[in-house]
């Protein structure tokens, strides 16, 4: 049954509107570990450096879309949350690294910033 477990991979393949979101105190709260743990598939004691179940390993960019804009797309607020675009909200976030451009192994260590919430900044670091 293993092989079943967080399929993201077959999901994304078969078309699926691939959701994600925390599931605090399922998994640890912070995005930048749920990044982590779809692109490199590595558990955080290390026991998977290959990757737990890595032939379901996605790209950093289809993680991203899975935090913006396909949740956006779940709550039914594509039009005005998931991307950045004019007329959208402008809720994003500073991040310390370029996801798109690092080690995906590194990914757990990029940290925030600055939030911004309704074009406001709401948090700097």
């Amino acid at each position: 049954r293993i092989k079943y477990t967080y399929p993201f991979k077959s999901f994304l393949e078969a078309g699926v509107k691939l959701c994600f979101g925390t599931d605090w105190y399922v998994a640890p709260l912070n995005p930048m570990l749920g990044l982590y743990a779809a692109v490199t598939r590595r558990t955080l004691d290390e026991k998977n450096p290959d990757g737990w179940i890595p032939e379901q390993k996605i790209s950093i960019e289809d993680a991203i879309k899975c935090y913006t804009i396909n949740s956006a797309y779940a709550a039914f607020e594509e039009n005005i949350k998931g991307s950045i675009e004019t007329g959208k909200l402008a809720d994003m976030i500073v991040l310390s690294d370029d996801l798109l451009s690092i080690d995906p192994i590194n990914i757990k260590d990029v940290e925030v910033l600055m939030t911004i919430f309704d074009g406001k900044i709401i948090y700097t670091k």
